[in-house]
């Protein structure tokens, strides 16, 4: 779900305080995307949003998620919205937000 090493990596390329603070920004610029998928809305530019919810999921780690949205950025190029899970995908996330919230400090403990 997580890829701890993927995320080990990041903090120690940029440090503590930046990594604390790119953890913050991906979490809210991606929470605004999922939210507006959750409600219905931006499924005229689904290839656009599922490109940067997995763009910032492999930045940060969330492998499984990142493995849905390109999944879904593909089928969106092909045209086939109708198919893209778009409930998977918010389930995924969820659970990958939860998980890495739940799991970081102590995973992360230097």
């Amino acid at each position: 779900m997580i890829d701890w090493k993927r995320v080990t990596e990041l903090r120690d390329e940029v440090g503590e305080d930046d990594f604390n603070e790119i953890i913050d920004l991906f979490l809210e610029e991606v929470d605004e995307v999922i939210e507006l998928l959750r409600g219905g809305d931006g499924l005229d530019e689904l290839e656009e949003h599922m490109h940067f919810l997995k763009g910032s999921a492999l930045n940060i780690g969330f492998s499984d998620f990142a493995k849905l949205c390109q999944i879904g950025e593909t089928l969106s190029a092909e045209g086939k919205i109708e198919d893209v899970d778009v409930d998977g995908v918010l389930t995924v996330y969820d659970a990958s937000r939860s998980h890495f919230l739940a799991e970081a400090q102590q995973r992360l403990a230097a």
